[in-house]
């Protein structure tokens, strides 16, 4: 007899202003703002309960946001800081199930606790002595919901934000769903949301009414889970182990830019970067998304997919091509652009049947290994292809999720 699967979502709101908070607490009442300051392109890492409710967004220009909510404290962003609090939290939950599936210092995480009942006791007193105990040991209160899948869970705890619990029951998920709006199902796109809009539909009990035929008209392959997500409907398991974890990096541009050349010199120095990481893990990729920051706040994705995963610059840049050009429509000047290469696996031990058939791309990894080489000895901005550029990108940052 199967057992319905319980799953756990924790997540720890304006987790770096949790973190900050915990280590030292602002004057009471005072809100709080995470941003380098002392750059006149600074723009708000993330900002507490207060600040938000002012009007201050993430990505926001530090200006902005200081005209916004006059008066509040500004603090430096502690990123070794929030990367020790998120493993200590990591360390508290793993005490209770194996299965975790979290984000980067972001204070998100799913826990399968199918089966632990024995153990542990119910998951809702699971939920209940975590953050118990996160609170206790940690200093910071996360919010806890439970239900059958991660998308039920997460939808839960976007309604008890910023402090609060939900359970939700096996078989209540449609009805759960249905009186809320659209835009809390995870995983829409703006242009998906418009279009429901057109149609009239602002529920998730609307949109659960519409049949996959009546779907797949305007929605296309998109419709299935447009379909499945009205009824609360997920199998996804909680993904577990580094493979599943993105490779990550960000460049700032010295002055807000629409120069070709210098955001495509900007994006191979990112792959570089990326491609190197992705060796190092002994990973490759199938997806690589970019996202490029407007000068006027506004952030667009786009990702482009290859037939079958690849650690070769070459290839990814192909891949980066195809996403830049997706997300830079607009002619405005661009502030940052972002790199994620994922849908990762680990890299095959097995050799190609047909090795004469792949000379190009063994010629590539060889180059592509000497380069590594270099590089891990003297430095990245040594040796580049010719779209990058010798002189060091220095507003370049990563994170090896």
């Amino acid at each position: 007899m199967s057992r319905e699967r319980a799953i756990l979502h924790l997540n720890v709101t304006d987790f770096a202003v949790a973190v900050e908070q915990a280590a030292e607490a602002p004057r009471r009442g005072r809100p709080l703002i995470i941003a380098p300051p002392g750059t006149s392109r600074a723009t708000v890492y993330d900002m507490s309960e207060e600040a938000y409710r002012a009007g201050v967004r993430k990505g926001m220009a530090l200006s902005q946001a200081a005209r916004v909510c006059r008066g509040a404290e500004v603090r430096p962003p502690r990123p070794e800081l929030y990367r020790r609090a998120m493993d200590d939290f990591l360390r508290q939950v793993r005490s209770y199930s194996p299965r975790l599936e979290h984000g980067l210092e972001d204070g998100h995480v799913f826990v399968d606790l199918t089966g632990t009942h024995r153990l542990f006791g119910p998951a809702m007193d699971v939920g209940l002595r975590l953050r118990r105990e996160v609170r206790r040991q940690l200093g910071f209160n996360p919010i806890w919901t439970l239900a059958t899948s991660k998308l039920v869970a997460k939808v839960a705890s976007r309604l008890v934000k910023p402090v609060g619990e939900y359970i939700v029951s096996a078989g209540d998920e449609t009805d759960f769903l249905a009186p809320l709006p659209v835009s809390l199902l995870p995983g829409l796109a703006p242009g998906e949301l418009r279009r429901l809009g057109e149609f009239r539909i602002f529920t998730v009990g609307q949109l659960a009414g519409l049949s996959r035929g009546q779907l797949l008209v305007p929605f296309g392959r998109r419709s299935d889970y447009l379909y499945d997500a009205s009824r609360g409907i997920d199998t996804a398991p909680v993904q577990t182990g580094a493979e599943k974890e993105a490779v990550v990096f960000e460049h700032v541009f010295a002055g807000d830019t629409n120069d070709r050349q210098e955001v495509e010199a900007a994006v191979a120095d990112l792959i570089s970067r990326a491609g190197m990481e992705l060796r190092q893990r002994r990973q490759e990729a199938r997806r690589v998304g970019v996202r490029v920051g407007y000068a006027d706040g506004l952030q667009v994705v786009r990702s482009a997919s290859g037939r079958r995963r690849t650690a070769n610059d070459f290839q990814l840049q192909q891949l980066a091509d195809q996403a830049l050009a997706r997300a830079w429509l607009r002619r405005g000047r661009l502030r940052s652009c972002r790199l994620v290469c994922d849908d990762l696996c680990r890299q095959s031990p097995q050799l190609p049947l047909f090795a004469e058939t792949h000379g190009r791309e063994r010629r590539q990894a060889g180059l592509l290994a000497a380069m590594d080489t270099i590089r891990s000895r003297y430095g990245q901005a040594l040796i580049a292809t010719g779209r990058q550029r010798l002189s060091p990108l220095p507003a370049a940052t990563g994170e090896a999720a």
